[in-house]
């Protein structure tokens, strides 16, 4: 069985510019991990877009659940930025997509550095998306979450169940 993997960016693809010491987008990191972590899934890989998720517009929210709504496959895991993660798992609740199982994640750390969660978040993601009921949900840092169960604590840098 196929897993769709979404990729719309977030500190997980972020790359840092020496120049400015920003942090901006490249181009995506998430094969490189995937290889990286020895992925043995039969991954089906699309790009949506590469945007801090604070950018992000409701035409790109829509984009996302169109693609959700399109995919053939059953199993959909969405790389997303942490800030505004819930309201994408919100937007893709609404569509009612009762016989696919989806799942948010994201990283704290860009993986360009070295102490990154994104290689972890990625593999828990990927056997969380497989193991889980139909339904969306939120990885994080070892947890699952319903998306509407969950919120970002800004001041300890984690999600938390509400």
């Amino acid at each position: 069985m196929s897993i769709k993997l979404l990729l719309t960016g977030g500190t997980i693809d972020k790359t840092y510019n020496e120049s400015n010491g920003e942090l901006h987008f490249v181009e995506t990191h998430i094969p490189e991990i995937l290889e990286l972590g020895r992925n043995r899934s039969d991954i089906d890989i699309q790009q949506l877009l590469l945007k801090d998720s604070l950018d992000m517009t409701a035409s790109d929210r829509q984009s996302i659940a169109d693609a959700c709504t399109n995919a053939k496959q059953d199993q959909i895991l969405i790389t997303h930025g942490t800030d505004t993660i819930v309201d994408s798992g919100k937007s893709i609740a609404a569509l009612g997509l009762e016989n696919k199982t989806i799942v948010l994640i994201g990283a704290m750390i860009p993986y360009v550095f070295k102490h990154s969660d994104a290689v972890f978040n990625l593999g828990f993601a990927l056997g969380a998306l497989q193991a889980l009921q139909p339904g969306v949900y939120i990885t994080m840092n070892g947890k699952i979450f319903n998306w509407d169960n969950v919120i970002k604590n800004r001041e300890i840098g984690e999600f938390q169940t509400l």
